[in-house]
């Protein structure tokens, strides 16, 4: 499935919820589902600054695709990383790249988050990026 194919059922997914409280309850959820992650990852090398809360986020290429794993010691925000690992991990650096997260903003989610965890969402989105580039840099070199 592709990134927008992905993005697309995520905003259907949440318009089947009728207020921002159901919402929240669904992003925990998927923050709860989210796979548990090693201990070796949950140190200062993978903590993502930037965030109130502490999130851990590491990436692996594997046959030209990157697949993410994540934790955040915060609910909601645990919920919002499981989002973005939803949409991007399993997809080329490129992909990534070119696929901005618009289904952030058609879900509403934008409009009901703390300037704090606004931040941190986009800090997310941008280590997500930037395991991207790395990883496209990685590729080309190879090629």
């Amino acid at each position: 499935m592709t990134i927008h194919e992905l993005q697309e059922n995520i905003v259907k997914e949440f318009e089947q919820y009728g207020d921002w409280e159901e919402r929240y309850k669904h992003i925990i959820n998927l923050g709860r589902a989210l796979p548990a992650i090693g201990e070796s990852i949950r140190t200062e090398k993978y903590k993502l600054s930037g965030c109130q809360s502490q999130v851990w986020i590491n990436a692996k290429l594997d046959e030209g695709k990157i697949f993410f794993e994540a934790d955040s010691d915060a609910a909601i925000v645990k919920g919002l990383i499981a989002l973005l690992i939803k949409v991007y991990s399993g997809h080329t650096p490129d992909e990534i790249l070119y696929n901005p997260p618009y289904f952030l903003k058609d879900i509403g989610i934008d409009k009901h988050l703390s300037p704090t965890r606004k931040n941190g969402l986009g800090a997310m989105m941008k280590q997500i990026q930037m395991y991207a580039v790395a990883f496209r840099t990685m590729l080309n070199k190879v090629n």
